[in-house]
């Protein structure tokens, strides 16, 4: 084990993905600037739906939180340059964990991998070839790292592409609903929006997405599969970028293939000045057992974490209890109706209440459908009624449908959500159970 684990390998493809990465994530700071992002996500709203618990993280005041993206961007900057390398890599995972945790309206998986990913570069010597802190401390600098390193790299990104693929296996994916509805509102994309409606296209969409992930990191691991594996990758993850539009994450996917090419390849590639590692040593370090039991840990708890939704009574397809931190990657189409009602504890008086005057609109489309955040608006409701001396009750009327099904009442409107617990771990009994044909049309 000590061998397999703490011998010492060339790190060509760590030091090419920190350059890639920093690279990424700093388009990321500036680019949610630039894209109206920061706006319409953190600076437009009153509020934001941040993660239960986390209620002290809440947006900046002002054009705050401009300058923090810029700030992040800066660092990824450093990042990318390799100078200051840690310091740099653990403010800005700080900062975009900070972030992730304050807001769930534009909530995705691809965020949390990326906190992930920052937080894993944090320990990992990224800066000891290709960086400023090389060249400066020449005491840093090396063309090895323990072995374990790359491992930890792989394993994450087996993880997150296995669940990704089994989430996958239920009938509304597997019989093309989920691929045709998400391909209707590409129509009218440039050249390609009528081909994304053949339905071929979304039977490949359907089992490609499948196959890929489920496949690709075997693929990448066996020298004979790995350039078949790369091209597969490349072509899948420019199609989602083109097609979905999902920032940074196709890219950083493709990058994952440095973790997986020799270093000879890598080298002759791209640092061709870089001495190859041909004789490596076995050095066990000090902390040997305190780093085996935190990694065992952080992926025992990564493993585990994705299974928690089949604690929770019914469907999560339906519940959402245990759907984030899961690797349920755009796994179908939800939309809702809802109304609110208020009672006045002190008079009996009941009335309609207008809850879109308290979100934007991008809330408004999210709120609909999440009971967790249907809660949580039934928590402002009555802290808003409170300024003005009133104590209520909130009654909330939500209807969802899911892939194109009717609308079904998602949450019981006789219930005071305002007065209820949450609880992390524990279903609520105050969503209602799903019918049998709530995922088909």
């Amino acid at each position: 084990m000590d061998k397999f684990l703490f011998r010492y390998i060339d790190n060509t493809g760590l030091v090419l993905f920190r350059v890639v990465f920093g690279f990424l994530i700093a388009i990321e700071g500036f680019g949610a600037i630039a894209t109206g992002w920061v706006k319409r996500t953190l600076v437009d709203p009153e509020f934001t739906f941040n993660f239960i618990g986390f209620e002290f993280l809440q947006p900046l005041p002002g054009n705050g939180m401009y300058i923090y993206f810029a700030v992040m961007g800066f660092f990824g900057v450093l990042v990318m340059l390799g100078y200051k390398y840690r310091f740099s890599m653990f403010c800005y995972a700080l900062m975009w964990t900070c972030v992730y945790l304050m807001q769930k309206s534009s909530y995705n998986n691809h965020y949390y991998l990326m906190m992930l990913l920052c937080w894993i570069m944090v320990f990992l010597p990224a800066n000891g070839w290709l960086s400023l802190d090389a060249k400066q401390n020449p005491s840093i600098k090396t063309n090895t790292m323990p072995r374990w390193v790359l491992l930890i790299l792989i394993l994450q990104v087996w993880i997150v592409y296995t669940y990704a693929s089994v989430a996958k296996w239920y009938p509304d994916w597997l019989d093309t609903t989920v691929a045709s509805r998400f391909m209707s509102g590409k129509a009218d994309y440039w050249l390609i929006g009528e081909f994304l409606q053949l339905d071929w296209v979304h039977w490949c969409i359907a089992y490609v997405g499948i196959l890929f992930d489920l496949l690709i990191v075997p693929l990448l691991l066996w020298k004979r599969t790995r350039l078949l594996g790369f091209v597969i990758s490349i072509l899948f993850h420019l199609f989602n970028s083109v097609v979905f539009q999902i920032g940074i994450f196709p890219y950083m996917s493709i990058a994952f293939a440095f973790f997986f090419f020799s270093s000879e390849t890598l080298n002759k590639r791209f640092l061709p000045k870089k001495p190859l590692v041909t004789e490596t040593i076995v050095k066990v370090p000090s902390y040997k057992k305190a780093l085996i039991g935190v990694l065992s840990v952080y992926f025992v708890f990564q493993v585990l974490l994705p299974l928690r939704h089949w604690t929770f009574k019914d469907d999560v397809l339906w519940t959402e209890e245990g759907h984030r931190l899961s690797w349920r990657m755009m796994l179908r189409s939800k939309s809702g109706l809802v109304s609110v009602t208020i009672k006045d504890k002190a008079t009996g008086e009941q009335q309609r209440y207008d809850y879109r005057k308290l979100l934007s609109k991008k809330q408004q489309r999210s709120v609909r459908s999440k009971p967790d955040m249907l809660w949580q608006l039934a928590q402002r409701i009555k802290q808003a009624e409170a300024k003005k001396g009133k104590d209520v009750a909130v009654y909330i009327n939500a209807r969802v449908s899911i892939n194109g099904s009717k609308h079904f009442p998602l949450i019981d409107e006789s219930v005071d959500l305002a007065n209820e617990d949450w609880h992390h771990f524990k279903h609520h009994d105050w969503i209602l159970p799903p019918p049998d044909d709530y995922h088909h049309k």
